[in-house]
């Protein structure tokens, strides 16, 4: 059974763009995914630096979370939206997941695998501008990131309407069809 992992990029707890990510898995599971949904704040990530790379090492947090991306074959991600881009925690832990290590090689967490971005806010917009900027950096380091997404707005009363869950499920149905073609 393939493996796609559903990432919220907030740190937040109550993030609702961990929620809609977690609704888009449910639409990759009914497509017979295997899920694992993961909480960056799981992974407390210092600041990539290469001189703190060289020194220490991956930290525990970076070995186990690139763990997780090895094993997987695709990737939902909950994109929060912070002054018009993705938070720096997404970026970060980018940053640290794609170099080269125990035998594998840069971007490897990343390469040829499909990505699903789903986005929500309780304003209007949705989260929307955030998504472009996280296409640009999953799609340069060699993911196969998928033309649908949603930015989900008024995420709060969204959530109760069966139409926009099925938007969201849609996504992950994507992402998962997009697996069943790379991996089959």
């Amino acid at each position: 059974m393939h493996t796609i992992l559903v990432l919220g990029g907030s740190l937040r707890r109550a993030s609702w763009n961990q929620r809609v990510a977690e609704v888009a898995g449910e639409g990759a599971a009914r497509n017979g995914m295997q899920i694992v949904t993961l909480q960056l704040a799981d992974y407390p990530l210092p600041m990539f630096n290469q001189d703190t790379e060289a020194d220490d090492g991956d930290c525990a947090a970076v070995h186990s979370l690139r763990g997780h991306f090895w094993d997987a074959q695709g990737l939902i991600l909950g994109v929060p939206e912070y002054n018009g881009g993705p938070p720096a925690a997404i970026k970060n832990a980018i940053d640290w997941l794609s170099r080269p290590v125990d035998g594998h090689a840069a971007l490897d967490c990343f390469a040829g695998k499909a990505c699903g971005l789903v986005s929500a806010s309780p304003g209007r917009l949705g989260g929307v501008r955030g998504l472009p900027i996280t296409r640009t950096i999953l799609s340069g380091i060699g993911m196969h990131v998928l033309p649908n997404q949603i930015a989900v707005g008024n995420v709060a009363a969204a959530l109760e309407d069966e139409a926009v869950i099925e938007r969201i499920h849609a996504v992950g149905d994507a992402v998962a069809t997009a697996v069943h073609k790379l991996y089959s």
